[in-house]
């Protein structure tokens, strides 16, 4: 039988745990080891070389979107499979147009893990059916990097002064993007757009 040796990703270690125990009783998978964000992944996949990783999203420092990006420009024999809490059309698309090969949610039976894992190995993609076709219709993200950029930075109350010192740009140009990105969710103000943008994995 071919062992699938496997790596994963994520920042809660409870999580991280239970999801390397249940794999690890199938068989034909090997748990390589795991990383508790997406730079660490990044590091164990360089150095053990896994047929597929398991990669969550919302990770501090890289997250997982960005990790899975630079993983398969660095390692492309290793296929990515996102498993996530946050199961959202946005994410879906910035997933597979950063080179994942599935995407599921962290609620799904073990069986079905272990079968999504099987299945990404082979070459095939897998996404949850309804959610592909939510995205579908939705659209891709509208908002640009900057507009994205400063709506994570303005989630937490920062005035425009505040967010325009963090990412070296003027006041008035950081007003601009928010501005944008508001026209673009079709917000009535900036706290909706960043709600928008989240409930649609935009950001």
């Amino acid at each position: 039988m071919v062992s699938i040796r496997i790596v994963i990703a994520d920042d809660q270690a409870l999580v991280r745990g239970a999801l390397a125990a249940l794999l690890a009783l199938e068989p034909d998978i090997d748990v390589a080891g795991v990383a508790a964000d997406g730079a660490e992944a990044l590091t164990l996949v360089g150095d053990l070389a896994p047929d597929v990783c398991l990669m969550d999203i919302q990770m501090p420092g890289l997250d997982g979107i960005e990790a899975t990006r630079r993983l398969r420009a660095a390692s492309p024999a290793t296929r990515v499979l996102i498993v996530t809490t946050f199961a959202r059309p946005g994410y879906l698309r910035s997933a597979l147009d950063a080179g994942a090969a599935g995407f599921m949610a962290k609620d799904a039976p073990a069986e079905e893990l272990a079968d999504a894992v099987r299945r990404v190995h082979s070459g095939l993609r897998v996404l949850d059916p309804a959610l592909a076709e939510e995205s579908l219709f939705e659209g891709a993200n509208p908002l640009s990097d900057r507009e994205r950029q400063v709506l994570r930075l303005a989630a937490d109350g920062r005035s425009a002064a505040a967010i325009a010192s963090e990412v070296f740009l003027s006041a008035g140009t950081v007003r601009n993007h928010l501005s944008a990105a508001i026209g673009k969710t079709g917000a009535g103000n900036r706290a909706q757009a960043v709600r928008i943008a989240q409930d649609k994995g935009w950001v």
